[in-house]
């Protein structure tokens, strides 16, 4: 499970890759559940129309926190746990279920996400990044908590692929356990992600990455 990333270092990168001003305050560079991140959706009062509909940066934290959840101290505990959401079952998941429903998607910018690679029987920390260098968005939900007391989180999770027939990200995680991978986007599938209709046909979207435009190096620390 992709529990932490890395966001854009340079706010250059945000117009050059998806076509929007860099945020007021950048983002951490290391980015962990919890943490505060930025995440693109489609602009508010834009009709949800196949092609159609301007973007937005926003902030939010790191882990999705669902409308139900009764208190900040409930959503602290729980949205940790939330930081990707498998697509395979976002309908039947009552964390991610509304956000799919109504359309909530997003896509999160990142520079390179990190695995472990146990095959050695020792935990490596790698670093997965496009094999050009250039920023990758990946699909995502957000949301929207709002407390009794008038409290608001915006937050947001990665959609996640199984990853066992990947020809790099096979190599991750616990062995025998279920591979998972972030559902990277290409660059031109941007607004189509962010703009399709109807929830179904979203799933097209939950493509695998090839293999030969990702490369992993092992890193010292995480």
């Amino acid at each position: 499970m992709t529990v932490h990333y890395e966001s854009l270092p340079q706010a250059t990168l945000y117009p050059e890759a998806f076509g929007l001003p860099a945020p007021d305050g950048m983002p951490p560079r290391d980015m962990w559940p919890r943490k505060p991140g930025v995440f693109i959706r489609r602009a508010a009062g834009d009709p949800a129309l196949e092609g159609g509909g301007g973007r937005e940066l926003v902030g939010g934290q790191f882990g999705l926190v669902p409308p139900w959840v009764k208190s900040a101290s409930d959503a602290k505990l729980r949205s940790p746990k939330l930081v990707t959401a498998r697509s395979e079952t976002v309908t039947t998941s009552k964390n991610f279920r509304d956000a799919w429903l109504k359309g909530q998607r997003c896509i999160v910018p990142m520079m390179a996400f990190f695995e472990d690679d146990l095959r050695s029987g020792k935990e490596v920390p790698t670093r997965i990044a496009r094999v050009d260098g250039q920023p990758m968005g990946v699909a995502g939900l957000w949301e929207r908590w709002a407390g009794a007391d008038g409290a608001e989180i915006i937050s947001f999770t990665l959609l996640t692929l199984n990853a066992n027939n990947h020809a790099l990200m096979h190599r991750y995680q616990h062995p025998g356990s279920e591979k998972r991978m972030p559902a990277i986007l290409g660059e031109g599938a941007f607004d189509a992600w962010l703009n399709v209709a109807h929830p179904e046909k979203a799933r097209e979207f939950m493509r695998h990455y090839p293999a030969n435009w990702l490369t992993a190096n092992p890193v010292e620390r995480k």
